[in-house]
């Protein structure tokens, strides 16, 4: 009787641990891997029918499971690093366990793969530009006429626009993206604002942080960008508006230049057909900006 109870309480603190896979979602990656005798798949299909089915398996028996990115040249210095050997499953597990803490995680929640690696993909996007934009925010140093630190200046700046963007706004679901040009690409942050029931707007930490940081990024080095919102509230059509990113501020788009954004396709030039039921307009005021004090390096 009392192996059965131990049993039985071994089970439930099973259901207590939380695990995270280490997830090689593209066939290059797969292959890098096989180079390990310990990495017993040959297959990368049959690889990733494993891995749901494992992700079942654990939501069924009421565990939680984070997926992560595996990434073998990663993983290959990291065991480099700390004089593991890369050809163990226990290397594999320890390199994992540190990327739930630090690297991009989605939560299985029972969806497919397809559906998972997309989202997972784009998590990791999202993180790395939020760190080129914090690192190069954190290089801008101080201002030469003011001493004050110019990054952190423009994310207290940015910080600022964007809860004016967020009043001004009108009711329903807020769709915002940031985009700054620059070498060596454009950065781009998208933001999802909606409303709910109370009228309070709830944000994703990671995704304001990200957001502001790039919208930071633009405002401190004078860079071509700008933000565009589109609001949707049901009955009514869609508004989409702007601002460029100009002089250490946001400065309103016309309906026009809003329309032709949109209307235009970027790499031919050709025009697009405007989509239906949406207003192309001007956005609101968004008050006088009192933080146009030009930073200089």
């Amino acid at each position: 009787m009392a192996h059965t109870d131990r049993r039985t309480m071994r089970r439930v603190l099973r259901r207590e641990i939380a695990g995270t896979i280490g997830l090689l979602t593209d066939e290059h990656d797969f292959r890098a891997m096989r180079r390990y005798r310990t990495f017993t798949f040959d297959d990368h299909t049959a690889y990733l029918r494993e891995v749901e089915a494992l992700l079942r398996s654990r939501a069924t028996q009421g565990g939680h499971t984070t997926v992560t990115l595996f990434d073998p040249e990663e993983y290959a210095a990291y065991c480099t690093w700390h004089e593991l050997d890369p050809d163990s499953p226990a290397s594999r597990t320890r390199f994992t366990a540190e990327l739930a803490a630090t690297g991009p995680t989605v939560l299985y929640e029972g969806q497919p793969l397809t559906e998972l690696v997309p989202a997972l993909v784009d998590e990791a996007v999202r993180q790395a530009t939020w760190e080129y934009a914090a690192t190069l925010l954190a290089r801008l140093g101080s201002c030469a006429s003011c001493g004050e630190d110019i990054g952190r200046a423009a994310f207290a700046h940015a910080s600022d626009l964007l809860m004016r963007v967020l009043d001004t706004a009108s009711p329903g679901n807020r769709h915002l993206v940031c985009s700054v040009s620059g070498p060596p690409e454009t950065l781009t942050a998208v933001l999802h604002a909606d409303q709910v029931a109370d009228g309070t707007t709830p944000l994703d930490e990671a995704e304001a942080l990200e957001f502001t940081t790039v919208l930071a990024l633009g405002l401190a080095t004078d860079s071509p960008g700008g933000l565009v919102m589109r609001t949707s509230t049901p009955g009514s059509p869609d508004r989409i508006y702007g601002w460029r990113l100009r002089d250490n501020t946001l400065h309103p788009l016309t309906a026009g230049e809003v329309f032709d954004a949109y209307c235009t396709d970027i790499e031919s030039g050709d025009l697009l057909s405007p989509e239906s039921d949406v207003d192309y307009c001007e956005p609101p005021d968004l008050g006088a900006d009192d933080t146009l004090h030009r930073h200089r390096r």
